[in-house]
């Protein structure tokens, strides 16, 4: 392990936010704009499954997402208005975000991802999807967008242990993660790996075994989530039957940190806690108050004197 003695200067944080990392590349604000596309995901239409993934919500983890009745640019002038209550001027990402976004035709993906590309003012595109979702020619048409925008492709990791991915009925391991991590990257795509610290019968060890492996995959961003047991989720059931504990605010907030420390520097913090509509979060409540959190977390990181990338593995 290699110590770096100096903190990086990211516009005052202690890590590599995306909103200091888009404001270096375009000069100026840049935000999503959450879109829901109508996708299905293989793990809901019994291609897999028909319950999804445990802890996903009935909107496919698109609850700030656009109304899926209506169409890709209404959704777009829906949601720009409502993100411009805070900011009021800036670019945009359109971000399909609903369910699994590389679940379809390669046609009806080109023609939707060229729709978002076309509303004025978006100046790149952001996709979500499963490790186990991207065929050959889903491949092809992403290294065809990334030619002509800037593009980052969201993969849903969760966990390294596949255990625990049995258990939260994903239908896909580690293994398809590696594999689809490898192909988006020999084609230079931007990739960002999505993890779940809280989730049931994962001891602290085994969350900070995740962090270390990922640190030393090839990704270039990470979203860190907070497990939110949702109203209407397989884990509720699951939740019902035999209650598991939630992680308090410190230990969520020590292992965003463990993991920051071990990250590489250049690796983008697409999100360091979630979100989950306050009516249907069942637990832990104390989410609910998203600032707090991130007000924590860089509390902590000054207590501690650390920063994301100070026992890097490998630095950049």
């Amino acid at each position: 392990m290699q110590e770096t003695t100096q903190l990086p200067s990211w516009s005052g944080k202690r890590y590599h936010s995306l909103n200091h990392h888009l404001r270096q590349r375009f000069g100026q604000k840049v935000f999503k704009i959450s879109l829901d596309a109508g996708f299905s995901c293989p793990n809901r239409d019994g291609s897999k499954s028909t319950g999804g993934c445990a802890f996903c919500s009935l909107r496919g983890s698109g609850d700030f997402a656009g109304d899926r009745h209506k169409n890709i640019e209404e959704q777009f002038e829906q949601v720009k208005r409502m993100m411009h209550r805070k900011w009021v001027q800036g670019k945009y990402i359109a971000y399909y975000q609903a369910f699994t976004n590389t679940y379809a035709l390669p046609q009806q993906l080109e023609s939707l991802y060229n729709l978002a590309l076309e509303q004025p003012g978006v100046v790149g595109l952001a996709i979500a999807t499963r490790p186990d979702c991207l065929p050959l020619p889903v491949i092809e048409l992403l290294a065809e967008i990334n030619r002509k925008t800037y593009l980052w492709v969201e993969l849903g990791l969760q966990t390294s242990h596949d255990r625990t991915a049995r258990a939260m009925n994903m239908h896909y391991c580690f293994a398809d993660f590696q594999k689809a991590l490898t192909e988006l990257r020999a084609i230079n795509i931007e990739t960002c790996a999505h993890i779940i610290f809280g989730l049931p019968g994962e001891t602290r060890q085994d969350m900070q075994e995740t962090s270390r492996i990922v640190a030393g995959l090839d990704i270039q961003g990470i979203k860190i989530h907070l497990l939110h047991l949702m109203q209407g989720t397989l884990l509720a059931q699951i939740y019902q039957n035999s209650p598991f504990p939630f992680l308090e605010p410190l230990e969520y907030v020590d292992l965003v940190i463990d993991l920051l420390e071990i990250l590489p520097p250049g690796v983008v913090i697409h999100r360091l806690t979630g979100d989950s509509p306050r009516n249907l979060l069942i637990g832990p409540r104390w989410s609910l108050n998203k600032w707090e959190v991130l007000n924590l977390i860089d509390r902590r990181l000054e207590e501690r004197n650390t920063w994301q990338g100070k026992y890097a593995l490998s630095l950049d």
